[in-house]
């Protein structure tokens, strides 16, 4: 799917925040500059969420919340350090799994542990600016929901 603007990535993300539900996980990839702080923007906006959504990048994870919380979270900076999933264990992101939506920009290949059904979303940017989204349902019931959208 193509997105052209970043608006059209933030609405994407709120219809996405339709399908999810408590305890779901979703990891969000793709190169700096891609959409992804966009799409988690959307995804809150969707929620229902309170306050501004930024990138987490210095503070690493941030609990938004709302009817339905949003644990955003940023693992770019976790990933040139020697142990990387025990600075993921330390921010204890699952310890609001259960409870709420948790989104993860850079996560993948450092926190799959969290939850064995997830769904990834690869986002790139084209040289016209263009955003492309691929959704990747891992496990449960991810492709159905999906298919609702």
């Amino acid at each position: 799917m193509k997105l052209k603007t970043v608006e059209d990535t933030r609405e994407f993300g709120r219809r996405l925040a339709g399908v999810l539900r408590a305890g779901d996980l979703v990891l969000l990839t793709g190169p700096l500059g891609a959409g992804k702080t966009a799409l988690a923007q959307g995804i809150g906006a969707g929620l229902g969420v309170q306050g501004p959504i930024t990138s987490p990048t210095f503070v690493i994870a941030r609990v938004h919340r709302g009817p339905l919380p949003l644990v955003h979270a940023d693992a770019y900076r976790l990933g040139d350090r020697p142990d990387p999933r025990a600075e993921i264990d330390d921010l204890d992101l699952d310890a609001s799994a259960d409870d709420a939506v948790t989104v993860v920009e850079w996560g993948v290949g450092l926190v799959e542990q969290l939850n064995d059904e997830y769904l990834q979303v690869r986002l790139d940017r084209l040289d016209d600016d263009t955003r492309t989204v691929e959704l990747l349902p891992h496990g449960g019931d991810w492709a159905h929901r999906l298919e609702t959208m």
